[in-house]
């Protein structure tokens, strides 16, 4: 019966991403919060379906910053981009630039200021992207990027790419370490989706100043302890695979 209910909270998902994806196309067409507006919306209509559907719960803790900040998160699923997105103000995300042809998702991406990355061109990116910010080309808010460069399933171990901390180290600014278990409900692939409670937790920032290796390995430490806790409170055991 979970299986079932699976495939259909899966069909549905994407039938309705199509129809908020229309519905708020004027508006986002004419403005950046109607964009903002529709995946907000859209989000939260997927949390609400996926609670009575498949009994998943969302549950976003620790304090969401609301001004100009670096987000380095840790990324298991589509559901984490969702959620983090929801609780930001202001969110943007550095993205693999294949997204941008995805129908629907890329044309939001795109008005969202989100910002494409070539692979084995992230630093190019970067730069660019700094200098655009500098440049006041850029809306401020909070930029998103995830650390480990894709998805990871819960217990693998991928190491964390230096990216994060040249973006750290030439934005000046804060950055915000966001660890996650939402992989043990609704794992990177397949159309299996587990009753549980998915958590986003924003943990303290991080100053900026911090020299960039030793920023890496604190920022690696501290989300990888924290997502695996988080895991553990969800019935997963992150060791069982290490």
């Amino acid at each position: 019966m979970q299986r079932l209910r699976s495939y259909l909270f899966i069909l549905q998902m994407y039938v309705m991403m199509l129809v908020y994806g229309l519905a708020y196309l004027p508006y986002a067409l004419l403005s950046k919060d109607g964009a903002r507006a529709c995946c907000k919306a859209y989000s939260r209509y997927v949390f609400w379906t996926m609670r009575w559907m498949v009994g998943i719960r969302a549950e976003v803790r620790g304090e969401v910053p609301e001004g100009e900040v670096l987000i380095a998160a840790k990324h298991q699923s589509f559901l984490d981009i969702m959620m983090i997105f929801t609780a930001l103000p202001s969110a943007k995300f550095i993205m693999k630039r294949d997204i941008l042809w995805t129908p629907i998702i890329g044309f939001y991406a795109k008005r969202l200021d989100c910002v494409p990355v070539e692979r084995g061109k992230r630093g190019a990116a970067i730069g660019k992207m700094v200098r655009d910010v500098e440049a006041g080309l850029v809306d401020p808010g909070q930029l998103i990027i995830y650390s480990q460069g894709t998805r990871v399933a819960p217990g693998v171990k991928v190491p964390y790419k230096v990216g994060t901390a040249v973006l750290y180290e030439q934005l000046g600014q804060a950055c915000v370490p966001v660890a996650t278990n939402v992989g043990v409900f609704w794992p990177r692939k397949g159309m299996w989706r587990k009753p549980g409670l998915a958590v986003v937790e924003f943990m303290p920032s991080i100053a900026p100043g911090m020299e960039r290796d030793a920023f890496l390995a604190h920022l690696e430490e501290t989300v990888e302890a924290r997502s695996d806790a988080l895991m553990r409170e969800g019935g997963f055991d992150p060791d069982g695979l290490r």
